[in-house]
């Protein structure tokens, strides 16, 4: 006799996301797996005395997505209650950003520190009217004259800091930066507030670190929230010592205990892989190799649900703030550069080639942080480099972001079975800041999605949130259009992809960077039952339209741990 399912969703559109892209009308769910799929009249006969049965109304079935870069913990820490959303379209304004800060000093006891996260000067109205307008800390010093103010950019790279805090950090005219950051100064040679990459950390070192019992509480909370964007897996990219200063101290060790913690607890309600970050932005060989001892995921909790799958190393830094290693320099000059330890360009390689190898050789995958096209040479010589000198099968070592990834470092990331996770909601919130930065040639290039999929790569999609928010559909449609946020042109038509490249990025795809494609990532008989429902049939949807699909019902281990209220009373 047949087993009987436990739910069953019939009537709809289930897209397998299997080799053949195969599509059903139903599913069947026992025992926290998949039972069966097919047609309804297959699944209704599996429904028992005590089975849901769900219809669907031709509404799209999905396996559960997979944002493969999301920084569940930092997501959180950097939104309300922990800090202020000082994002678009949130704020518009410098002035509408001094003003989140002013409301919050009114209610922040003096001499505690405010943060807040999002700032973008693609969206600040002073800037969008006068380019050579820039935030700057007497911008927040009115605001907050008793706290000091550490608000971090939508990207995570740059900080914008009062003078409370600058004088909190010993930071005056003629402090000399930290290898690969920069302390911006003004004509007269005065710090303005604004840090980039590494000089971050000299103030990010000072704000108090949350408990790990607040981290427990945000990881929850932002679970729950994913749960509402159909996501039912996600990587931690880079919990350890090297992650203390990051994001507002949302990656350090303490997070990875409050996830070992949920997660022996059966309160993690997702499928989270954990990269570790031995070293910091500017660190070197002897870091990773001393930030790896003692950092593992304890044997009594369920790898299904919580595991540490490798490393992760920066490269360089990002192309908005021109810190990206570029061959070619940018349009004001300069290529960016490594952020490594090293005096020189040469040694910061050298050094970046022995961290990669380190890893490569302890047996973990590999996960860098690398955007300018010379960074991701470098990253896939070292990658090949470590492989020759210590062969392994099947190190699935990944670059993330990878925005200039030349036509030559895709095809020899598809030979040895590397991979790209790219970040398309990204692309489409700063296309048309690009141009100027990069050129509109090197812009409308930027994250070749299209290019990396017919160079025969993997390619993942992911919201690296909090830099973006994770509604995967945002990613989707950037993905089809290539459209920017603030004018809606195109940028890099060729490098639009169909739908199903879409959604294997957020899927399958993901599964594989995970080591778990053989459980989860498909609707297929024996996976995990982890499924998102969308409130529409996905592939009728007009692209445009796609952001805006409602989640509807998501299943997580076979239970529904998300239903949105469709009642229109």
């Amino acid at each position: 006799m047949p087993e009987t399912a436990d739910l069953i969703l019939t009537g709809g559109d289930v897209l397998t996301i299997d080799d053949a892209f195969s599509v059903a009308q139903a599913v069947a769910v026992r025992a926290g797996r998949i039972l069966a799929v097919g047609s309804d009249a297959e699944i209704k006969a599996l429904a028992g005395p005590g089975t849901r049965v769900v219809d669907l109304a031709g509404r799209t079935v999905l396996p559960g997505i997979n944002d493969s870069h999301l920084h569940g913990a930092a997501w959180a820490l950097t939104r309300p209650p922990f800090a202020l959303d000082v994002g678009h379209p949130q704020v518009r304004s410098i002035a509408d950003t001094a003003e989140a800060v002013r409301r919050a000093a009114a209610a922040t006891p003096p001499g505690q520190w405010i943060t807040g996260l999002g700032w973008d000067v693609g969206y600040l109205a002073e800037c969008l009217a006068d380019p050579a307008r820039r935030p700057h800390r007497r911008d927040l010093d009115d605001a907050a004259p008793g706290h000091p103010v550490c608000l971090t950019d939508f990207s995570g790279h740059m900080v914008w800091v009062n003078s409370k805090a600058l004088e909190l950090a010993g930071i005056t005219r003629g402090t000399e930066p930290p290898a690969g950051g920069v302390v911006e100064t003004d004509a007269a040679g005065e710090p303005t507030g604004i840090l980039k990459e590494t000089a971050q950390a000299l103030v990010q070192e000072l704000i108090p670190p949350a408990t790990v019992a607040d981290r427990m509480t945000a990881i929850r909370s932002a679970v729950a929230a994913l749960h509402a964007e159909g996501i039912t897996s996600y990587t931690e990219p880079g919990l350890g010592p090297g992650g203390a200063q990051i994001l507002g101290g949302g990656l350090d060790t303490a997070t990875l205990h409050a996830y070992v913690e949920l997660a022996r607890s059966d309160r993690l309600a997702a499928r989270v892989r954990v990269l570790l970050l031995p070293a910091p932005m500017g660190g070197s060989a002897a870091d990773v190799t001393s930030g790896l001892a003692g950092l593992r995921v304890p044997d009594d909790v369920d790898a299904e649900r919580l595991a540490v799958i490798g490393v992760k190393v920066f490269a360089d830094g990002v192309p908005p703030n021109e810190t990206a290693w570029m061959h070619e320099p940018y349009p004001g000059g300069g290529h960016g550069g490594l952020c490594v330890h090293g005096a020189d360009a040469a040694l910061q390689q050298a050094e970046l080639a022995e961290m990669i190898r380190v890893a490569h050789a302890a047996g973990h995958q590999l996960g860098v942080h690398v955007t300018g096209d010379r960074a991701i040479d470098a990253v896939v010589d070292a990658f090949i480099a470590a492989d020759r000198a210590h062969p392994r099968p099947d190190a699935r070592h990944y670059i993330i972001h990878g925005d200039f990834a030349s036509p030559r470092s895709l095809a020899r990331l598809a030979a040895h079975g590397y991979g790209v996770n790219m970040n398309p909601a990204i692309k489409w919130t700063i296309a048309d800041l690009m141009d100027d930065i990069v050129g509109s040639e090197r812009s409308d290039y930027q994250w070749p999605v299209r290019s990396a999929a017919e160079a025969g790569i993997a390619v993942c999609a992911s919201s690296d949130a909090p830099i973006t928010a994770p509604n995967w559909r945002q990613g989707v449609a950037a993905m089809l259009l290539r459209e920017s946020k603030a004018t809606g042109r195109v940028s890099g038509p060729g490098q639009r992809v169909s739908l199903e490249t879409a959604l294997r990025a957020y899927t399958v795809n993901a599964a594989r960077q995970d080591f778990a494609e053989s459980w989860k990532g498909t609707v297929e008989p024996g996976k995990v039952a982890d499924l998102c429902v969308l409130g529409g049939d996905l592939r009728a949807t007009d692209p445009h339209d796609i952001p805006g699909l409602d989640i509807d019902l998501t299943v997580f281990d076979g239970r529904i741990v998300y239903e949105r209220d469709t009642d229109p009373r």
